[in-house]
């Protein structure tokens, strides 16, 4: 069976975490294409029948076994790519949460080739997925504001 995710007939509804803990915030490092080798935030596809901080709980602790507490939307991204011929390969559209860590440490699973706690300002010497530097600036503000 095909993956639906793969030449869409539809954009697909995704979810993503900025977890901040003692004023760092988790980055993972992508295993596998299309984002491979990027640093990004961990998340993924939103069930059906899912809330959306359900979706965001799920898929973080799926991927990195941490437990998190969501607090607030930080913002949205697309993420749209076409394949050489013009056709559309990918279409995803990611909620990205503010969330505080509760309890665990970082795992990988096989969808992550590295995991580290970092400040925001050192995302400037990393490769990452578009728009990560704006997301996590506007969750840490989020958070500030006592969502």
């Amino acid at each position: 069976m095909s993956d639906p995710r793969h030449y869409p007939d539809r954009p697909h509804l995704a979810v993503s975490a900025v977890i901040v803990r003692g004023g760092e915030f988790l980055t993972v490092r992508r295993a596998r294409p299309p984002m491979e080798g990027l640093f990004t935030l961990p998340g993924g596809s939103v069930e059906a029948g899912e809330s959306l901080v359900e979706a965001v709980r799920r898929e973080v602790r799926e991927e990195t076994g941490l437990t998190i507490e969501p607090l607030a939307l930080a913002g949205t991204r697309e993420v749209i790519t076409h394949d050489d011929g013009g056709r559309l390969q990918r279409h995803f559209v990611i909620l990205a949460f503010a969330a505080r860590w509760i309890a665990g440490e970082p795992r990988l699973s096989d969808e992550l080739a590295e995991a580290r706690w970092m400040r925001p300002d050192a995302l400037r010497a990393l490769p990452t997925t578009e728009g990560l530097a704006e997301i996590v600036a506007a969750a840490f503000d989020r958070l500030e504001q006592g969502a």
